[in-house]
């Protein structure tokens, strides 16, 4: 079988680094994503070549042909072409020689079927020859495509053992990429060793969650990760009610027409308790900005009565938004969409200006103007001035 023709196949910068390893009994293919989206008929995106040069060999010869090199991950035998304006990952063929479920010690490798095998899933491990496009496949990958099935290469329990990370892997590609019921073999190895989990870095889980939700319906394989016990593992606190706020939030962003956001859908996971989202967000490692976005959002999922520009002058436009996507309705978020919230037209040295001595007088009369002007809707300049006289005759009353 050969790729069917596509416009990446032809880019200048593709076939300059192809021609540099090919040349003198050198060897390059086209390896994983690049390969599996052209055959789904997917966007692709990031466009990673094996070969059996060595690294510094790889270098040479590129940079010989006047194309920019990036020693990016030399050590496993990986560096970055740029070429034409692409970037394009090139590694080195390896086989594994001792892993831990968290890292490998790899040497570089000779054999095409040795690299292939030390790939996570069938559909990953095929390789096409960039000129011809005929593709190599070892593993069953190409039947798997066909089949929308999500298959470990060689023994499941292996392949989870060599990296832990595989399971979280398992769920996202079946999101993704799988059709009809779950490889039974690859579901019960995942299932079986999920405890393992516990293993990885808090950074790396977070990672591969958070890719898991940013999916465009990722409903039916978190209800199977619920399921099967993966939440235990990685997110106690999940909402023994989650499916019906996680069907909530994605009719909503359906009908607003909102992209998905990750976060959004964490907290869909989690209950309306803001020391909860606090202690996840912690847990998981996620950045400052993120963590009070999640704790924002589960703070004020209560708050869906309040007008929506209320609410957003408070929290901000896009936790507001979030907000009513999850517990509201997609007509008020829809309203937040081309509306920024204005500043308030009056400040302290305008009330001096009325006879109000600095201090604290002026703070009070500044927070009860901005109180009545958030209640009516953000009025102009001409009603806060209005606004104003009235809050300095309560003053001096």
């Amino acid at each position: 079988m050969a790729l069917p023709a596509a416009e990446w196949r032809d880019r200048p910068g593709l076939r300059r680094i192809v021609a540099a390893l090919n040349s003198n009994g050198g060897a390059v293919k086209i390896v994983g994503g690049a390969v599996r989206d052209t055959l789904l008929g997917l966007p692709v995106t990031d466009i990673d070549l094996a070969t059996p040069l060595l690294p510094q060999e790889v270098t040479r010869r590129l940079e010989m042909a006047d194309i920019k090199v990036i020693p990016t991950g030399i050590v496993h035998g990986t560096v970055t072409a740029i070429a034409s304006g692409d970037h394009y990952e090139i590694t080195t063929l390896r086989h594994d020689i001792e892993t831990d479920g968290r890292r490998a010690t790899i040497a570089f490798a000779k054999d095409w079927r040795d690299d292939a095998a030390r790939r996570d899933f069938t559909i990953n491990a095929l390789y096409a020859d960039p000129e011809t496009g005929l593709i190599d496949d070892w593993f069953g990958g190409l039947a798997d495509i066909d089949a929308g099935r999500i298959a470990f290469i060689g023994d499941a329990a292996t392949r989870i053992a060599e990296d832990h990370l595989r399971i979280l892997r398992f769920y996202r590609f079946a999101a993704r990429f799988g059709r009809g019921e779950l490889d039974a073999a690859s579901h019960t190895a995942v299932v079986t060793a999920r405890q393992s989990l516990k293993s990885l870095s808090r950074e790396r889980i977070a990672d591969e969650l958070l890719k898991i939700l940013s999916l465009p319906d990722p409903r039916a394989i978190a209800v199977q990760m619920a399921t099967d016990g993966i939440f235990e593992v990685l997110l106690p606190e999940l909402d023994p009610d989650f499916a019906v706020m996680f069907d909530r939030l994605l009719a909503n962003e359906r009908a607003a027409g909102a992209a998905p956001a990750s976060l959004r859908r964490l907290s869909a996971l989690l209950p309306a308790d803001a020391a909860i989202a606090e202690q996840v967000a912690s847990r998981l490692r996620l950045s400052t900005r993120q963590r009070k976005h999640l704790a924002v959002l589960a703070g004020h999922r209560g708050d869906i009565a309040r007008p929506a520009r209320q609410l957003a002058h408070a929290v901000g436009i896009e936790a507001a938004r979030d907000v009513h996507l999850l517990a509201g309705d997609a007509v008020a978020a829809r309203d937040l969409e081309d509306w920024q919230v204005p500043a308030l037209p009056v400040k302290g040295g305008d009330i001096v200006a009325r006879g109000i001595a600095a201090g604290p007088d002026v703070a009070r009369i500044l927070k009860a103007v901005e109180a009545a002007w958030v209640a009516e809707d953000f009025p102009g300049a001409a009603r806060v001035a209005e606004l104003v006289d009235q809050k300095i005759g309560r003053t001096s009353d």
